[in-house]
């Protein structure tokens, strides 16, 4: 019997004798962390000291990806939870992992999510027909901006003009908990953004009264940094203009953005650097596969379809 398999005996000592659990649940908690410790044994993974929180968060994806009900899911992971809970009371581990990493929550719904070619008519309706007025330039500017960095309506808020860099076309954005990531910023954004801060910005600028605001990238029509409301406010009147008849709000573009990112073949993990998600777990509802594309693979795919 190695040290792990020890550990888990005296796991489960624990849970039916000191905490009195009853057979089922123990049985239950057993089956569990069976099949955890199982899994990180397949990818070479046998000594509890070398686990980390992106291990915990793998399993919780493999087990999304085995079609794991919600339930399911959460109850593993709080077996998995209490395990590590134990392994560190009894000194084995210096550090419980698995606290870090939270069940996904069962969604109700999956998250608004505009088509590619609905994205195209609401940065075109932004533009107003290429109109030169500078509220304009703003509003274009930052569509285009939020749907090629994904971010959230607090970080285009708090955007700076020197968190852009054109030269490496790339931003800083500043998320939860005054993170900091680069995000890559796209062609269409870069034009929009540069043709704004040259045209648009400096008569917005002006406008305010007393000390100039030098450092936000996005101001409103008195000069001031923009709010959030003002966000939701263009979104809006962008969408109407488009004719798109979708629940619509800055986050829309923000999931749209992550949905057409893995659509397009990129990896989860890469889309969880780029959305600045803590956990790969949150990343995970955008892996949902549309209505659309399910029926297109059916009748590709299935020999009887037709």
């Amino acid at each position: 019997m190695n040290e792990t398999d020890n550990l888990l005996g005296q796991f489960l000592a624990h849970i039916g004798v000191e905490r009195g659990l009853a057979k089922s649940t123990v049985s239950a908690y057993e089956a569990d962390v069976k099949k955890y410790l199982g899994w990180l044994s397949s990818r070479g993974v046998d000594d509890l000291n070398t686990v980390t929180a992106h291990d915990v968060e793998d399993y919780v994806a493999a087990l999304d990806k085995a079609g794991e009900s919600a339930r399911s899911k959460a109850r593993r992971l709080a077996s998995v939870h209490a395990f590590h809970k134990f392994a560190l009371m009894q000194q084995v581990v210096d550090d419980d992992v698995s606290a870090r990493v939270k069940a996904p929550k069962a969604a109700g719904h999956l998250p608004d999510v505009l088509s590619i070619d609905e994205v195209s008519r609401l940065l075109d309706a932004a533009a107003m027909g290429g109109s030169s007025d500078p509220v304009v330039l703003r509003d274009k500017a930052l569509l285009e901006f939020m749907y090629a960095t994904g971010c959230r309506v607090s970080e285009a808020t708090g955007a700076d003009l020197n968190d852009i860099d054109f030269d490496e076309r790339v931003v800083v954005l500043t998320g939860k908990g005054s993170k900091q990531r680069l995000v890559p910023l796209g062609e269409y954004a870069l034009k929009a953004l540069q043709r704004y801060i040259a045209e648009g910005r400096p008569e917005l600028e002006a406008k305010a009264k007393g000390a100039k605001e030098r450092r936000a990238i996005f101001l409103n029509k008195r000069g001031r940094r923009i709010s959030r409301q003002s966000v939701w406010e263009v979104v809006k009147a962008a969408g109407e203009r488009a004719h798109i008849d979708k629940p619509l709000h800055p986050h829309t573009l923000r999931h749209s953005f992550a949905t057409h990112l893995i659509q397009g073949g990129a990896d989860v993990r890469t889309v969880q650097e780029l959305l600045g998600h803590a956990s790969v777990t949150t990343t995970q509802i955008y892996t949902h596969v549309s209505p659309e594309t399910l029926i297109e693979t059916y009748l590709t795919a299935h020999p009887r379809a037709r």
